[in-house]
Formats: structure tokens, sequence, C-alpha cells
């Protein structure tokens, strides 16, 4: 069987979905229903439909992952270079302004690095597979002063802040909010 990447199944999620697939070759051979073993492995009734007709046509080896759909290609050794390059930031690497890694500017650092094309949903897929996530950095202005955020707070924003409403009766129109 194969199966898209979908961002990439990592080899432990491989392992887990050709178990599921060999554990159903069992269940079509005990004679069991398409929906009771879709109900026990928790799949939707196609999926062990599908699985039941490769199973048909060539047995239990149908149901063996043959690999991911493509290789990566980036070597484990690539990858690590590639990984410690992205932890020192974009600054390091000539762009200046701001402090965020894009797709694109991933793109060009593999095609720097290592002369490998890599389109942007290629970068997003091997960022997934090795756990890297989307999430803006936390950053704050080196001007920044807790002291006085903590005063405002306590001092001026009570002043500031709107007071609770009280209540008021309901407005007896659907479409129209009560007042108060």
């Amino acid at each position: 069987m194969r199966y898209g990447q979908h961002g990439g199944y990592t080899p432990a999620e491989q392992e887990r979905r050709e178990r599921l697939r060999l554990g159903a070759a069992e269940e079509f051979a005990a004679g069991h229903s398409t929906r009771e073993i879709a109900r026990e492995l928790r799949v939707h009734e196609r999926t062990v439909a599908k699985w039941r007709r490769a199973w048909t046509q060539g047995g239990r080896e149908a149901l063996r992952s043959r690999g991911p759909v493509s290789q990566e290609k980036l070597s484990a050794g690539q990858w690590a270079r590639l990984e410690a390059e992205l932890k020192r930031g974009p600054l390091a690497h000539g762009f200046t302004e701001d402090q965020y890694w894009t797709l694109s500017r991933v793109k060009t650092m593999i095609g720097r690095l290592f002369h490998i094309g890599y389109t942007v949903e290629g970068v997003w897929r091997l960022l997934r597979r090795h756990d890297w996530s989307c999430q803006v950095p936390s950053r704050q202005a080196v001007e920044r002063d807790e002291e006085a955020i903590a005063g405002w707070k306590a001092e001026v924003w009570p002043q500031v802040k709107e007071p609770l409403r009280t209540w008021a009766p309901p407005s007896a129109s659907r479409t129209r909010a009560g007042k108060g």
C-alpha cells in the first residue's frame, strides 16, 4: 500500500499504519465484516473496503508498506546542518528585514547550502516531517520597562476601563440585542 505524505508520516507513523492494515488482514481471514473491522480499528469503512480489495487481490503482502511516496532529498547529515543553520537565525544569513524564517527563506537556504531545489510546499513538508512548526518567535522590545507597565496596569487602567454594564431588560426583537 502507498499513501501520501500529507506533510510526512514519520517512520513510527508508517509502522503504526502498517500494523493496522495487517491487523485488518487477520480480520478479513476470520470473516469479519467491513463495518466491524472499521469500528474495531477506528478507521473509515471506505478505508477498510480499500484494504479488503488489496488483500483479496494480493494477500497480506499487498497490505505491507512500500515506503513513502518520495524520498527526502536531504540526507541526515544535511538536515542536521540545515537545522543548525536555522537555529542561528535569519540575521546570520543576511535576512535583515525581520527575524522570521519564512518558507521561501528556508528554500533559499537549502539552495545556497546544498544546491538542492525544493518547492515552497516541499519545504513546508520537510519542516513538518522533522517536527518544526509554524510559530512566531516571542520577542520584546529592548526599551520595554516592566515596572512602568505594572504601574500603568495598577493605576491608569482601572480609570480608563469601561465599567461593567448593569442589568437591563432584554430586547423583544430577535435581531437586536437589548440595551444595558
